[in-house]
C-alpha cells in the first residue's frame, strides 16, 4: 500500500550554520564571523530538532564536543560539526555496528585512524551515525528500533548502510559526515537523500576499520551537499594519506572544461529493470550531458557472467564469518541467537557456499582487469545508483525474512556492487528528481581507476549546470 507524501523533515533554519556547506562554516569560522563553539552548538540544536523524526542518530556526544579542543585555524575543516558511521572506533564511545546484541558494548580505548583523519581536518564529531546491522542491506532499519528515515519523505528509506550519515547532512544537521562502502553504502544513501557521494578508488583512503583482506569491497570516505566538499575532503586526505599506486587528486576548484565520451549502462549485473521514474531521470540526464557538450552512447557492461553469484558468496561469506566469530573478536556480549533473520539468513547462506569461496575470491580480484579495459573506448560511465526509486519504509525490513528481504535488495541495489570488486572510482549525483513522491534519483559516475578527479571535475560541472533541489519546505 503506498502512504501518502509527507512534508520534509529538515533542520535549516537562520543559525549560524544557515545553507552554508562544510567549505563555507569552515571560512566563516576562520574569518571570525562565526566560532566553532557557535556551529557545534547550532548542530546540536539541530539535532535535538529533528532527529525524533528521522532516527538518525545512533549515540550523542553532545557534552564532549562542546568541550573538544578545536584544531588550529589552518585545518581545512577547523570547527566543522560532522557525525562518524557506528562501525568505526571513536575513543570514549562504544562501536556497535548497527547490532542491537552489542548495545551494551564497552567503550573504545582509541580512536581509529579514519576518524582521527576527519579529527586532524578540524572536523568535531557529535556522535555516531546509524547503520543497519553489520551493513548488510541497503536499509537503515532494524528489527526492533525505529527505522532511519529519508527526510525528503519520511515514509521512505534513507538507503544504507551509512543511512544515518546521509539522513543528517541531507536534513541539514551537518554539513559532512563519515560514511562507507562495501557494496552501495556511500552511494546508495547519497542517492536516496539527494547527496553527492563518491566511492573512491580502492587504496585512495586508508584502510577501513572493517576492511577485509581477501578482496578490498570496503573503503571509507563522506556524503555532503556540494561537490566542493567531498572534493576539499579528498584533497586534505592525501595530506595525511596517500597511496604511491595512485596518481594525486590535488585541489579540484573548477569544473570540467574538455568533452567526454560517457558510455550509458541500463541493463544491472543482476538483470534488475530500471522503473520508469529510474529511467526517465537517465533519460534527463543524458540529454543534460549532450547539451554540455559530452558525446554519450549506449554501453553494455562487461562482466564475468557468474559476476553476480560470486558477489553473493562473498557477501555472505562475511556474514558467516561475523556470526561465527564476533563474540571473540567483539566481545562476550555478542550473542548470535540475536542477529536479525537476514544476517543469519546470509550467514547460512555463505557457510554453504564456502566450497564456491576460492574461485569467487579470486574473480573478484581479477575483475578489475576487465573493468579498466572498459575505459579505452569511453572515459566515463552513467548508471543510475539503483534500479528504482527509493522504497517506502519496511520495503526492505530487517523484520523480514531473509527470503523475503534478499531478492528485495538485489532488485534495489543492481548496480553499486561492482565497483568494489573492481576497485574503481564511482560517484553518486543528486540530478534526477521525481516531484510526485518528493524523492531525489541520484546517477552514478564511473571511471577508470585512479580517476577520481575527473569524477570529481564532472561533478563540479554538473552541479553549476544544473543546481540540485533542495529542502525547502517547513517542518512540521
Amino acid at each position: 500500500m503506498n502512504h501518502p507524501t509527507v512534508p520534509p523533515v529538515h533542520a535549516f533554519t537562520d543559525d549560524v550554520l544557515g545553507n552554508g556547506d562544510a567549505v563555507e562554516i569552515a571560512l566563516r569560522i576562520r574569518r571570525g564571523n562565526i566560532t566553532a563553539i557557535e556551529a557545534i552548538q547550532a548542530a546540536i540544536n539541530r539535532a535535538n530538532a529533528v532527529d525524533p523524526h528521522l532516527a538518525a542518530i545512533a549515540i550523542e556526544d553532545f557534552e564532549r564536543a562542546r568541550n573538544t579542543q578545536i584544531p588550529d585555524g589552518s585545518a581545512a575543516f577547523a570547527g566543522v560539526p560532522t557525525f562518524v558511521k557506528d562501525m568505526t572506533d571513536v575513543a570514549g564511545l562504544p562501536t556497535r555496528f548497527g547490532c542491537a546484541t552489542l548495545n551494551n558494548r564497552a567503550p573504545a580505548r582509541k580512536t581509529h585512524k579514519i576518524a582521527q583523519q576527519l579529527f586532524d581536518m578540524g572536523m568535531v564529531s557529535i556522535g555516531k551515525s546509524t547503520m543497519p546491522e553489520f551493513g548488510f542491506t541497503p536499509s537503515t532499519e532494524f528489527p526492533d528500533a525505529p527505522p532511519t528515515r529519508n527526510p525528503w519523505n519520511p515514509n521512505h528509506s534513507a538507503g544504507g548502510s551509512s543511512g544515518g550519515a546521509a539522513s543528517l547532512v541531507a536534513a541539514g544537521v551537518v554539513p559532512i559526515a563519515n560514511a562507507a562502502d562495501g557494496g552501495g553504502s556511500i552511494r546508495i544513501p547519497a542517492a536516496a537523500c539527494g547527496l553527492v557521494g563518491l566511492k573512491p578508488t580502492r587504496g585512495r583512503i586508508s584502510p577501513a576499520q572493517s576492511a577485509e583482506p581477501f578482496v578490498g569491497l570496503v573503503t571509507d570516505g563522506v556524503v555532503t551537499r556540494s561537490v566542493r566538499d567531498t572534493a576539499l575532503f579528498y584533497t586534505e586526505n592525501e595530506k595525511l594519506y596517500q597511496s604511491r599506486k595512485l596518481p594525486g587528486i590535488g585541489p579540484v576548484d573548477r569544473p570540467l572544461e574538455r568533452s567526454l565520451r560517457i558510455g550509458v549502462v541500463t541493463k544491472s549485473p543482476t538483470g534488475a529493470e530500471l522503473d520508469s521514474v529510474t529511467r526517465r531521470e537517465l533519460d534527463s540526464c543524458v540529454r543534460l550531458l549532450e547539451n554540455l557538450g559530452h558525446k554519450v552512447e549506449p554501453y553494455d557492461l562487461e562482466l564475468d557472467d557468474q559476476f553476480t553469484e560470486d558477489f553473493i558468496s562473498f557477501w555472505s561469506a562475511l556474514a558467516f564469518l561475523v556470526a561465527a566469530t564476533s563474540r571473540w573478536t567483539l566481545g562476550p556480549e555478542f550473542d548470535r541467537s540475536k542477529l536479525a533473520d537476514v544476517t543469519q539468513g546470509l550467514a547460512r547462506q555463505g557457510k554453504s557456499r564456502l566450497w564456491r569461496l576460492p574461485g569467487a575470491i579470486r574473480r573478484l580480484r581479477n575483475s578489475h582487469q576487465q573493468y579498466s579495459e572498459q575505459f579505452t573506448s569511453m572515459d566515463v560511465m552513467l548508471c543510475p545508483v539503483v534500479g528504482q526509486l527509493t522504497p517506502e519504509i519496511g520495503h526492505l525490513g530487517m523484520d523480514l525474512p531473509f527470503d523475503t528481504l534478499f531478492p528485495r535488495v538485489e532488485q534495489w541495489a543492481c548496480f553499486t556492487p561492482y565497483a568494489n570488486a573492481t576497485g574503481g572510482p564511482v560517484i553518486s549525483l543528486p540530478v534526477g528528481f521525481d516531484e510526485p513522491s518528493n524523492l531525489p534519483v541520484g546517477m552514478m559516475f564511473s571511471a577508470d581507476t585512479g580517476q577520481d578527479r575527473l569524477l570529481l571535475e564532472l561533478g563540479l560541472q554538473l552541479e553549476e549546470a544544473a543546481p540540485w533541489k533542495t529542502i525547502q519546505q517547513p517542518r512540521t
